[in-house]
């Protein structure tokens, strides 16, 4: 355990060792935005509309108090949004797709000896390949992480006053009642340790790959699993450091 996380370290060192020039990755940071960022758009968008709904019927169908009053649901959607769901499980989401994604990559690169043929013509092949899916990672979390919450707190808008369940006025006065705006930051400040987490890890997983096509799946899996832990890690201390 502790020579993998020694490992781990000495990886992080390599990226910020024997760099290429600013135009170099400034275009792969480019091409790693659209592969991470934009391309995940579309199932952040998904999961979070329909867990915002799911949280506000659910959290109506559970406040039986007549001596609660209704905003407090759209009032626990929000902050449930802000604090876990936009984050938290969003970076999970996002730990099957993209981490999965880099070490299926890199796993492939190993076996096929890409990156040997990168060190042997004198590059960095850990900076080269990992450090523009690293900022790419740490630029677009905290985006998707935005983009998740607003459309968290929308989908359970859209379920509870298409459904009668709540009122608009009444969701609306809900996500203004008792706001802290330091939420969001915290949303991001997640998002945004949660890139890094996902992209070095799942990185390191494929960039010390050996074997052949089943090691490569082998290597995504572990990847997506320790990802995975180390998120919810993180969002403990995290969770403990910021509230």
């Amino acid at each position: 355990m502790l020579s993998v996380v020694g490992r781990y370290l000495i990886f992080l060192g390599k990226l910020f060792t024997r760099r290429e020039t600013f135009k170099v990755y400034w275009n792969r940071f480019l091409d790693e935005c659209l592969n991470v960022g934009t391309s995940s758009i579309f199932i952040v968008a998904i999961v979070a509309v329909f867990i915002g709904a799911v949280t506000c019927v659910q959290t109506r169908a559970n406040l039986v108090s007549p001596l609660v009053p209704v905003y407090i649901v759209s009032n626990i959607v929000r902050d449930m949004t802000l604090l876990e769901l936009s984050s938290t499980f969003m970076c999970v989401v996002l730990a099957g797709k993209v981490g999965s994604n880099i070490a299926g990559e890199l796993g492939t690169m190993k076996i096929t000896e890409q990156i040997d043929a990168l060190e042997v013509m004198g590059i960095n092949s850990a900076s080269y390949l990992v450090l523009p899916k690293l900022l790419a990672s740490i630029f677009t979390f905290p985006l998707l992480a935005i983009i998740s919450g607003f459309l968290g707190i929308l989908g359970g808008y859209l379920a509870g006053t298409l459904t009668g369940i709540i009122t608009p006025e009444d969701y609306i006065y809900g996500i203004r009642y008792s706001f802290i705006p330091f939420n969001v930051f915290i949303a991001i400040i997640k998002a945004f340790v949660f890139g890094f987490l996902i992209s070095t890890i799942s990185a390191f997983k494929g960039y010390y790959t050996s074997g052949g096509a089943l090691e490569v799946g082998q290597a995504s899996t572990s990847a997506v699993t320790n990802s995975c832990i180390a998120v919810l890690i993180a969002d403990y201390l995290l969770a403990e450091l910021l509230t």
